[in-house]
């Protein structure tokens, strides 16, 4: 029996073509390609402000494209989040939109007895593709940037287990290099992991 899987695009990127947008299609035709559901968000493409004020966030009401991203994550049972690092850390629109679809109600409720994680039940996969080396980023940098999102976000609201691939050199990638990564992910979303 197939999973419901959402794959969440966070290239900031609108007109595709990078490796990450690779890499995700390749696990999304995977997991298709075995009977698992998948619905795709690309976060580039969606119309959303910044939030700007604590209330925006804990009251507000979100826009269109953040309900649609919130119905899709709640009705999934495995998240993929696939992007490039960026000065350590997940691209500026990739944040702002988990700012605007991880909000209290819905992600997460904070009351008297500390907070309730609203999306457990769910894993996830982390996908973050660099030009450094992948050691480099996790030793040297300690992946701090990964860290926050699976912590702080993801782990946060209740999803686990959180699993995660760094793809480091990238740009010095040859096509078998490259191909091999394609595999891998394919072989992930058939698997469902």
């Amino acid at each position: 029996m197939g999973r419901r899987v959402v794959v969440i695009q966070g290239h900031p990127d609108p007109a595709g073509g990078h490796f990450c947008h690779a890499l995700a299609k390749a696990y999304a035709d995977g997991a298709a390609a075995t009977g698992h559901e998948v619905r795709r968000i690309d976060v580039a493409t969606l119309d959303f402000p910044l939030l700007r004020r604590k209330r925006e966030f804990d009251d507000g009401e979100p826009p269109a494209a953040i309900v649609d991203a919130q119905q899709g994550i709640h009705w999934a049972e495995h998240l993929l989040i696939v992007y490039p690092l960026w000065l350590g850390t997940m691209p500026a629109l990739l944040k702002a939109f988990l700012e605007q679809t991880m909000r209290p109600g819905f992600a997460h409720e904070i009351g008297e007895r500390g907070w309730k994680r609203l999306l457990s039940g769910r894993s996830a996969r982390v996908v973050v593709t660099m030009g450094m080396p992948a050691l480099v980023y996790r030793v040297y940098f300690g992946a701090h940037g990964l860290k926050a999102l699976e912590r702080s976000i993801l782990g946060f609201c209740g999803i686990r287990p959180i699993r995660h691939n760094l793809v480091g050199n990238v740009e010095a990638y040859d096509h078998a290099a490259r191909e091999r990564w394609l595999q891998k992910m394919d072989a992930l979303g058939r698997a469902g992991a």
